[in-house]
């Protein structure tokens, strides 16, 4: 994408940024090995910025062997005390710990629903939720989308899925649209 286009201003001044802006947020998620991935980046994110997470993101991905999802349900103690000697990801046990139980709920979720993608997208009936915000104090750090999802998932036994997360989450996975009117990406309507 040429760089004289307009957008969002939070992915302006880093080529990495621009990229996941431009290809990735806010694009329709299907496929359920991705959107546990987007997850976990979600839960590593909390308290850091996307773009610590984003660098760091072939780490992730390496560390927790392409984010499969029944290996990372398996991982034991020693897998766990091994990513955490691993210089290449954010190193904090409690969210280490949580996305293997996450892992280990996706798998239920599955079980109960077929796929992850249709538990989560079931929640809109399928559809992109579109924002319109103008300014960047426009897109919200939570709405009770993320509320009800946050609160559905603690049920089941997910960790780390604080309502803020998940809108995060939400949007990096195109279930929430929030480019700015002004963005080349924005749909409108």
């Amino acid at each position: 994408m040429p760089d004289d286009v307009t957008r969002c201003p939070w992915a302006l001044g880093d080529e990495k940024m621009m990229k996941y802006h431009d290809e990735v947020w806010g694009v329709p998620e299907h496929d359920d090995r991705k959107l546990f991935a987007k997850l976990c980046l979600d839960i590593m994110q909390a308290g850091l910025s996307w773009r610590t997470i984003l660098y760091k993101q072939e780490n992730f991905e390496k560390a927790f062997d392409g984010f499969h999802i029944g290996t990372v349900a398996g991982y034991d103690e020693d897998k766990m005390n091994e990513l955490m000697q691993d210089a290449g990801i954010v190193r904090n046990r409690l969210k280490i710990v949580s996305i293997v139980n996450n892992a280990a709920r996706v798998l239920e979720i599955q079980k109960e629903f077929g796929s992850f993608d249709a538990y989560l997208w079931g929640f809109t009936s399928g559809k992109t939720i579109r924002g319109h915000p103008n300014v960047m104090t426009d897109i919200p750090a939570s709405c009770p989308l993320s509320d009800t999802i946050s609160k559905d998932m603690k049920k089941r036994g997910f960790r780390f899925v604080g309502t803020t997360v998940i809108y995060a989450f939400l949007q990096a996975v195109g279930i929430a649209d929030d480019h700015m009117t002004c963005c080349f990406r924005y749909q409108g309507k």
